[in-house]
């Protein structure tokens, strides 16, 4: 049992005898850790009691305590309108510790997710385009999202809603025709492609029936020409090759790649249903669906020359995905900018009568990445790639490797998993909505809050263990008594919740904020605390504490896509 469900117990009782009804359904939930620990390893607060029990909050905390009396776990008493409660400390360090080991790397996880699905669409690369920086955090946090649902016992499908259609692709090929070759595409892989593509920009402002040509050549994609769709299909075999090597560096596998394309052939049935539900209306010569009643928009369905639309597809992708997956939760890992977008697609889909769209649906937005204060745009061919800036971190990772540690056994492994893990723990150090500027000098530094630093510190717990691997006592739990132990096993004690709360809120910074604070609070104890001493049972409990310690960071790293190098 959580101490936090302890501590409700004790207090539920301690309500009845002190009030004689029962406690608030809530109270599990109203327990707080108070960020100082002399006010408390524990606080309930009284504040919301007052108005049911006509009394003040801190004459109900009295009460309380009042009615606690002894107890051999906690300890309590007032300040104000808490109640504070003060754990028994070695009974919280063996149960935290026995907890943490005997899970075996799953503390923090739970069955809460079976029996149901989560549709994860994230990454969403574009066809004919390098995998750039702009598509970072939809990657990295949609994987990160996908591996806290897994690991909460949901299954989980990954979907890669690939960008694999629209008038671009007619200019791609249109430029691929006047200036390109496959001798030329298949030396320079998906950036010959870029180019060509920046190029057909430049040349179309001067030469705006460029444009004209553009639109021909997709109109033949779409009519099923057999030229226009070899090539078109030689343009997206040649993208998801050189995507998947990016993949492949991050651990990143998808179970699907149905992109825009693939709803070609469902969107007429949506359609039909929305002339069939009353809901289309004309405007223009176009189609859209009225939102005026939610305060929203028009939903634009059909173009006045007939062609469809974004939220088309996306209504045809949603419909499909519920009837294919049966999912539960159906997570868009899209950026901010697309807020309205997805505002109007669930309010259409409630329209059609679809009711689970509240509950189940969810665009999770996020801020825009920038590169040491650069903007951005990849039309202008002014875009940092993916694969570049993985490369230049673990370049980077392996100078100061060389600087700090020049004997390290694996030395382009632990590289590549600094260099790689610190790009990933910037990406998802912060409120997910918040936009990321991303500097090397931020990125890799040992010292911060950063990915090295936590990754040090797991390698730190390492070496400690391996130290102490001649001791083989039985633990006294009071060693870890003390304050700063405390503090180490507190941080270790949130790390369920903080599993939770991510998956709740769809925050993966939470288990990244969590990670950091227990390596934090390790390293404080290993500079103030002497770890292996003559007193083999006390030497042998701090063993104990760092191999929890370890096995939570591992944890709650590679719940976050970061390996752990034993060694640094």
């Amino acid at each position: 049992m959580l101490w936090h469900e302890r501590i409700a117990d004790i207090i539920k009782n301690a309500y009845f005898k002190a009030f004689n009804q029962e406690a608030p359904e809530e109270t599990l939930q109203m327990i707080e850790q108070p960020p100082d620990s002399s006010l408390g390893d524990f606080a309930f607060p009284c504040f919301r009691l007052a108005k049911v029990l006509r009394s003040a909050p801190n004459k109900i905390a009295e009460k309380l305590n009042e009615a606690i009396g002894n107890n051999n776990m906690v300890t309590t008493e007032t300040k104000g309108a808490y109640l504070n409660f003060f754990v028994n400390r070695k009974a919280f360090a063996s149960s935290v510790i026995d907890e943490v080991i005997s899970a075996n790397g799953s503390y923090g996880s739970s069955k809460e997710g079976e029996g149901k699905t989560c549709c994860i669409d994230f990454s969403s690369i574009n066809i004919a385009k390098r995998f750039h920086i702009g598509h970072l955090s939809t990657t990295l946090i949609g994987a990160a999202l996908s591996r806290i649902y897994a690991f909460k016992g949901w299954n989980v499908v990954r979907i890669n809603h690939l960008g694999d259609w629209g008038t671009q692709f007619g200019k791609m090929i249109a430029a691929y025709k006047l200036w390109g070759s496959k001798e030329m595409v298949e030396e320079g892989g998906v950036q010959a492609l870029s180019d060509l593509y920046v190029r057909f920009h430049e040349e179309s402002e001067k030469d705006p029936s460029l444009e004209d040509l553009g639109r021909e050549w997709f109109k033949k994609i779409e009519d099923g020409d057999e030229e226009a769709l070899s090539i078109f299909e030689y343009f997206k075999e040649l993208t998801l090759k050189d995507a998947k090597k990016v993949y492949d560096r991050l651990g990143i596998e998808f179970d699907s790649y149905a992109g825009e394309s693939f709803y070609n052939d469902k969107m007429q049935p949506v359609i039909d249903e929305l002339h069939e539900k009353a809901l289309l209306v004309e405007s223009d010569g176009a189609w859209v669906v009225d939102l005026s009643d939610e305060n929203i928009p028009p939903c634009l369905i059909l173009k006045s020359d007939g062609a469809t639309l974004y939220a088309t597809r996306d209504l045809a992708a949603a419909l499909y995905r519920k009837k294919t997956y049966n999912f539960s939760k159906c997570l868009y890992v899209v950026a901010y900018q697309q807020d309205l977008h997805f505002r109007q697609l669930f309010a259409v889909l409630k329209k059609m009568g679809y009711n689970w769209v509240d509950e189940q649906m969810e665009h999770v937005s996020f801020g825009m990445v920038g590169y040491e204060g650069e903007a951005l745009s990849t039309r202008r061919g002014n875009v940092i790639y993916l694969d570049d800036l993985l490369e230049k971190s673990v370049e980077k990772a392996l100078e100061i490797l060389e600087e700090k540690n020049p004997n390290i056994e694996d030395k382009q492994l632990v590289a590549k998993q600094v260099g790689i893990g610190a790009v990933i723990f910037t990406t998802l150090q912060n409120n997910r909505i918040k936009d990321i500027d991303f500097w090397w000098d931020r990125a890799l530094n040992f010292d911060g809050e950063t990915g090295p630093y936590v990754q040090y510190t797991y390698a730190r717990c390492s070496s400690v263990i391996e130290k102490g691997s001649h001791i083989d006592a039985n633990s006294d739990y009071s060693a870890l008594c003390d304050d700063i132990a405390m503090e180490v096993l507190k941080a270790l004690y949130r790390f369920p919740m903080a599993v939770s709360d991510a998956l709740l809120r769809n925050e993966p910074y939470l288990i990244t904020r969590c990670v950091t604070d227990i390596a934090k609070a390790y390293n404080r104890y290993y500079y103030e605390q002497r770890i292996l001493t003559d007193d083999y049972s006390a030497s042998s409990a701090r063993l104990l504490l760092s191999r929890a310690t370890k096995e939570v960071i591992q944890t709650g790293l590679n719940l976050l896509g970061i390996e752990t190098p034993e060694k640094m």
